[in-house]
């Protein structure tokens, strides 16, 4: 039953329980039935002068999200369960099968009254955390077992893992990264946000390609993968977009293309915000350009669309190129810094001068958290296939 139409059945009956309260009296000696559709509606009774309406069901619960991949519907369910407001053991994760093919929910069990479960489930829409709810009913028993299936992926990605993730093929990470990005910019504040000009998420293209673009770099340049995936999640949870419009800094003589704001005392300020996926300043990306145009590295080992035109483009809205400009500035910076990876990705943000070590702290919280889930969905993926392959083996046997 889905969202829209359950308010209906609410008005409609909060409307009776109105008339029926005010009417109780008058009618108490003639009882009878009131329907209103061939739906299991909810009823009405009042406990201590609070109005109660449950619905005809042992437990109530709100189905709020459907998957055809395990690593989606996993990194929604963790994010559900740890949303304000939100009780995590309330939330379930189920897989089921549909026309041959695995197919995972996200319920939520409500409180069996629609006055709260209503509002609730329709808060948790506004703020974006769900995309809607369809209201379904259960017993029980069901619902312990459906308890008992969460527990098990719960247990599946906490159990400790045989290949830790730099030891992982990067072939393997592609796939479950492309969902990663998708999932990092679908949770974005600024696209969940009720703005008629709120950006996009990624697409599965758009994340297809920038996932290839991260590892490419990442192997090009020698950087630890999870750091910089990292990174990228910190600056902007992958999206492209124009940030920090208002950030100036002053020059001695400006540049071309530079967007001169004022000129005082023989130096300019000048525009300088950042752009892209990896929040590159102005300035910034200048120092990127003519550190790629003195490093000897051998560019034909990396990918065409990933190498910077030999001619600086500031406005630059290449995704591949940037990327590989955020890269080459780790890089200088873990050079810089010794490889110290705290300092280096501190200097990403507050620059070689000033560390910001707050920054790098949130970045390797993000890069744990890659870290943790992709460790698990390989190791998860791997003992799928071993299974598979048992089974088969053990059919042509018999």
């Amino acid at each position: 039953m889905s969202g829209t139409r359950i308010l209906r059945i609410l008005t409609a009956v909060c409307l009776g329980a109105a008339l029926w309260a005010s009417g109780w009296i008058t009618f108490r000696t003639w009882p009878r039935k009131i329907w209103l559709g061939t739906a299991p509606y909810p009823s009405v009774y009042f406990d201590h002068d609070i109005m109660i309406v449950p619905f005809p069901t042992e437990t109530l619960l709100a189905e709020v999200g459907r998957f055809d991949d395990e690593l989606s519907a996993y990194l929604w369910f963790d994010y559900l369960r740890s949303r304000p407001g939100v009780e995590g053991s309330q939330v379930l994760l189920t897989v089921s099968e549909k026309e041959g093919a695995p197919f995972y929910r996200i319920e939520v069990v409500v409180p069996n009254d629609a006055l709260v479960a209503i509002p609730f489930l329709a808060q948790l829409e506004a703020k974006a955390f769900i995309e809607g709810f369809e209201l379904g009913f259960s017993t029980k028993r069901v619902t312990e077992r459906k308890r008992e299936q969460t527990n098990l992926f719960i247990a599946t990605y906490k159990r400790p893992v045989e290949k830790e993730f730099k030891l992982l093929p990067r072939k393997q990470l592609l796939r479950p990264m492309v969902h990663f990005l998708v999932f990092k910019s679908r949770t974005d504040p600024r696209v969940r946000g009720r703005d008629e000009s709120r950006p996009t998420s990624l697409s599965h293209v758009q994340a297809t390609e920038l996932a290839a673009d991260i590892v490419a770099v990442a192997e090009f340049y020698d950087l630890p993968l999870d750091v910089f995936l990292g990174i990228g999640a910190m600056e902007n949870n992958y999206l492209s977009i124009r940030g920090d419009l208002k950030h100036a800094v002053w020059k001695k003589k400006a540049a071309k293309d530079d967007i001169i704001l004022k000129r005082r005392r023989g130096r300019v300020l000048v525009s300088n915000y950042s752009i892209g996926v990896w929040q590159i300043t102005r300035e910034t990306l200048r120092y990127a350009h003519a550190s790629y145009l003195s490093d000897k590295r051998d560019y034909s080992q990396l990918p065409e669309r990933l190498r910077p035109p030999p001619t600086l483009e500031l406005d630059l809205t290449n995704s591949h190129v940037l990327t590989a400009y955020a890269g080459l500035l780790l890089r200088d910076l873990l050079d810089h810094f010794n490889g110290d990876v705290d300092k280096a990705v501190g200097a990403y943000n507050g620059g070689p001068r000033n560390p910001n070590l707050q920054y790098a702290a949130g970045v390797e919280a993000v890069a744990a958290y890659a870290r943790n889930i992709l460790e698990r969905v390989t190791a998860v993926n791997e003992q799928a296939a071993t299974d598979t392959l048992e089974r088969g083996t053990s059919t042509m046997e018999e």
